[in-house]
């Protein structure tokens, strides 16, 4: 690994590829990814490892839990990708006037979350103003505020908590 991190040598690559590979399919297999997508992940697993060898740090990780840390990411990214919902079917014409009672429990629903927004604390409010009203990502927020991502993401995790309980 430290020859293909400092020297970009595809003989040590090519080495790497044909031990971890294998390894990191059947790892992924064992996930419950269907075989073909193992392959496909493995592949895209080994190509990042010699796209990000430069961030290879041999005092903070071995190879293999490099590695598969990389690949255990990948997978939570396919999890996430196929868990999207498929747009729906668009109809055309204008869309058709909400029920009054509709109406009604909307504003009301409005009017609870503006409530419960009023109780949290200054920090968590605005960090879910910009991520949600705002439509921020927290990387954004957090190059735009200057605050750690994690710091972000608890902030951001407490705040829905609160609001869930509020809301009910």
């Amino acid at each position: 690994m430290r020859r293909v991190r400092d020297a970009q040598d595809r003989a040590a690559f090519a080495a790497l590829f044909d031990h971890f590979a294998p390894r990191v399919k059947a790892f992924l297999i064992k996930s419950g990814a269907e075989p073909s997508v193992a392959e496909d992940c493995a592949q895209d697993v080994m190509v990042t490892v010699w796209r990000k060898a430069h961030l290879f740090d041999p005092t903070r990780a071995s190879v293999a839990t490099w590695i598969f840390t990389i690949a255990r990411n990948r997978r939570i990214d396919l999890l996430r990708r196929d868990r999207r919902p498929e747009p729906e079917d668009l109809t055309w014409g204008p869309e058709p006037e909400p029920d009054q009672e509709d109406i009604l429990e909307l504003q009301q629903a409005t009017d609870r979350l503006s409530a419960a927004m009023a109780t949290l604390p200054e920090k968590q409010k605005a960090l879910i103003e910009q991520a949600y009203f705002g439509d921020l990502s927290h990387r954004e927020i957090a190059d735009l505020t200057g605050i750690p991502l994690g710091t972000i993401k608890s902030r951001i995790r407490l705040a829905l908590d609160r609001l869930r309980h509020a809301m009910g």
